[in-house]
């Protein structure tokens, strides 16, 4: 009997980290937080930067939220002046990836006209997250 009781505080114990875990990474999921004042250069990403800022995303072939991250990114630089949206594959980029401790995609940086590093993301960012991140920016 004091192995099934035994079993069951374990399971108990399980359960109660796997939630505690779930709920920290969607509190963190897709939020912009302070970068590390890392700069980057148009060599580096592959690409012009941004005159004002830059969005730079990190994805990889499969990555479902990389599409929609794609889609809000490229509809916030249409919307700002200047705002480059740089997208780098993850899977061909490791150098990179593992300089800038990319440990999931997407991971969004926000760069600004000097590319450092000003934000950074993992998971997909909300719109309007970005939108303030680019206001804090340029």
């Amino acid at each position: 009997m004091g192995g099934v009781r035994n079993g069951f505080v374990v399971l108990v114990l399980v359960l109660l980290a796997a939630t505690v875990f779930g709920l920290y990474r969607r509190r963190r999921d897709g939020r912009l937080r302070v970068g590390n004042e890392m700069r980057l250069t148009p060599e580096d990403i592959g690409a012009p930067l941004g005159e004002r800022a830059t969005l730079l995303q990190f994805s990889t072939a499969f990555c479902q939220p990389c599409r929609a991250t794609r889609r809000i990114l490229g509809e916030v630089a249409g919307m700002v002046d200047g705002v480059a949206h740089v997208e780098v594959d993850a899977e061909s980029r490791l150098e990179l990836v593992r300089r800038l401790d990319v440990m999931r995609t997407p991971t969004v940086f926000v760069l600004d006209s000097q590319g450092r590093v000003v934000k950074k993301a993992t998971g997909q960012p909300r719109k309007v997250d970005v939108i303030a991140a680019l206001g804090e920016t340029v």
